[in-house]
């Protein structure tokens, strides 16, 4: 073998994964004297280093460096300034402004791509996780050296250290393909040409080092880090932004998933056995050490409004953002931020709304689907929005939705003298206002000019109500919708009606139960209801199902709304429109979208490392 960093031959890079552990603890200059046992022999040190996981270290400068774990959270990817999130990526939105989001959605990617591998003044993922990657074996390595701590704090940075490895390597693995699993210190005289593994093995392999980290936490009696429910200090714990047991298996769960699905399976129905038996057990973990789905009352909480929620499994709890923060520029539209014109906000497209049911459970999907609502009396074109999912209120600003600060949502335009006189929340003023005829609401946090609010913000990076839909995915493949997994209490299809009836949605209608093939599109659609725009899960689960070349083949669709008289077709005085949006704003597929390039100048560099498609 030849070196690994064929992969990450940028010279700054290459520096960073072969310099010794004394350099790269807090880049102390050499003359400070330090040495790898005072480094790694006390505790206070240890940590220090190792913490460079969740915040980055300082470098030379002084200045904090930029590559960290938080690169790899939804939540911090969207708090950055090229006005695009994961979700915008995809059909489920557009951005208000036409930036590097359309360029990426469009088919072209590898111009920008070094905002995502190396540039430390955007979202440097590629770059950040193998750093971290790096400091987990360093830590392995050396934690031997480390004295007069408790077993439980050496079993707690081995829990750690094994966790975050394996999320680091999950994370490359969804954006950029399989990799060679690294699980050693790699140093300076070591062969580093090493071949990519199948995507089937980079998933056993990451399910592997997550059971493994499951055992350190166990041992620690770190299976939560904070006391449960009752008791003092819950949901409050100074070190709760580190990962736990329960998140171990239930991030060993998620990779199993992905390892089963159409994209990675290789060993066809056992593939999605072994997954359903791995979130059953997630699952049952989870409730034994009082986690618990939030109400319907609450269920906002698992993403605003708190530090963390009894939900999250592990979270991540981004501080308080005014309402004309500029790490909101990306989520809020510049007519909410107060004179913002260059701010963009995601907006959902009509072919999103579409995925939210009628309250007594028919789809609306497709033109047979609302023609059928129709003719049920559940569902009226002119009046849209009403008898809805209950999530749709809380995950969608719509025309005429109830808004702090605004009475109700304004997004219309009506015709005065033969000219269009556009309402509010259409300003056309701000450059990214809205082309779909809504906003996202879920993580908004209901702040404005006009109510000018502060919200925790919290990232719920994996949760109980995700697991419940994994099993219910998983259960389905292996044993059908009325089957379950050996020693689980619960069915696919009872999985799938927990997570409805927890929303206050009625079981899937029997007209969706019959088979496993006719329930596999609800599950999805559920699945994209539920986690909708919390997170990257949509713009993974499109690809892992194989799904993308259809939906991001499609039109994006965008909702026409004229203010017009009150009459018995337009009951609510409002004309509903759906049409194309523009061209400048529709979405292309290709195969080589599957996985994000590499670096132009790292793939020149590549000889056996099989580099993938440039787009």
């Amino acid at each position: 073998m030849k070196k690994y960093m064929i992969l990450l031959s940028l010279p700054l890079f290459l520096i960073l994964f072969l310099t010794g552990c004394v350099k790269d603890y807090l880049n102390v200059a050499p003359e400070s004297g330090l040495n790898t046992e005072e480094v790694f022999g006390k505790y206070e040190n240890f940590k220090k280093y190792f913490d460079g996981i969740y915040e980055g270290n300082k470098d030379d400068a002084g200045t904090w460096r930029a590559y960290n774990i938080k690169n790899a959270f939804s939540l911090y990817f969207e708090f950055w300034d090229q006005k695009y999130t994961m979700e915008s990526l995809t059909d489920m939105s557009d951005m208000g402004r036409v930036m590097d989001s359309q360029v990426v959605k469009s088919g072209s990617a590898s111009a920008i791509i070094n905002k995502m591998t190396y540039d430390r003044q955007r979202r440097p993922v590629l770059g950040s996780m193998f750093e971290i990657i790096r400091v987990c074996n360093t830590s392995l390595k050396n934690i031997h050296l480390l004295k007069d701590v408790s077993q439980v704090d050496i079993n707690d940075f081995k829990g750690q250290a094994h966790f975050i490895r394996a999320f680091a390597h999950f994370e490359l693995f969804r954006l950029w393909g399989p990799m060679p699993y690294i699980n050693a210190v790699i140093g300076p005289d070591d062969e580093w040409d090493i071949a990519r593994l199948s995507k089937h093995e980079t998933l056993m392999r990451i399910a592997a080092d997550m059971d493994t980290a499951a055992t350190f936490f166990a041992q620690a009696d770190l299976m939560r880090r904070d006391p449960g429910p009752g008791v003092a200090g819950h949901l409050n714990n100074p070190e709760q932004k580190r990962p736990n047991g329960v998140a171990a298996k239930a991030f060993k769960a998620r990779a199993l998933l992905y390892a089963a699905s159409p994209l990675n399976n290789e060993l066809g129905i056992k593939d999605w056995e072994e997954a359903a038996k791995a979130n059953w057990e997630a699952i049952k973990i989870a409730e034994q050490h009082q986690y618990a789905l939030l109400s319907l009352t609450d269920y906002k909480k698992n993403y605003i409004g708190n530090l963390y929620s009894n939900e999250q499994l592990w979270g991540w709890s981004a501080g308080t953002k005014a309402y004309n923060a500029g790490d909101l520029n990306t989520q809020q539209n510049g007519v909410f931020g107060g004179g913002k014109t260059g701010w963009s906000g995601e907006c959902p497209t009509q072919n999103t709304v579409d995925k939210f049911e009628t309250k007594w459970g028919e789809p609306l999907n497709t033109e047979a689907d609302r023609q059928a609502a129709s003719a049920a009396g559940h569902y009226n074109e002119q009046d849209p929005y009403a008898n809805r999912d209950p999530r749709f209120a809380i995950d969608i600003i719509y025309n005429t939705a109830p808004v702090p600060g605004y009475g109700t949502a304004k997004i219309y335009y009506e015709t005065v003298n033969g000219a269009a006189v556009y309402a509010q929340l259409l300003d056309q003023t701000y450059a990214g206002i809205t082309r779909t005829g809504y906003y996202e609401r879920k993580t908004w946090g209901e702040q404005s000019v006009n109510n000018k609010t502060t919200p925790q913000y919290t990232d719920p990076i994996i949760r109980l109500g995700e697991l419940y839909l994994n099993y219910a995915e998983a259960a389905n493949e292996a044993y059908g919708p009325n089957g379950s997994a050996p020693g689980a209490t619960i069915t696919a299809l009872g999985a799938l009606n927990k997570i409805r009836n927890r929303a206050g949605m009625p079981d899937v209608l029997p007209a969706y139960t019959s088979s496993k093939e006719v329930l596999r599109d609800r599950i999805k659609n559920e699945r994209t209801v539920e986690l909708c725009f919390e997170g990257s899960h949509y713009f993974h689960d499109i690809r892992r199902w194989k799904d993308a070349p259809k939906v991001m083949g499609g039109t994006l669709m965008r909702v026409d709304i004229e203010k017009v008289a009150v009459s018995k077709t337009y009951p609510t005085g409002y004309k509903y429109v759906r049409m194309p949006m523009s061209a400048d704003r529709q979405v292309r597929w290709k195969d080589a979208m599957y996985y994000f390039p590499f670096n132009t100048e790292d793939m020149y560099k590549m000889k056996n490392f099989v580099s993938n498609e440039v787009w």
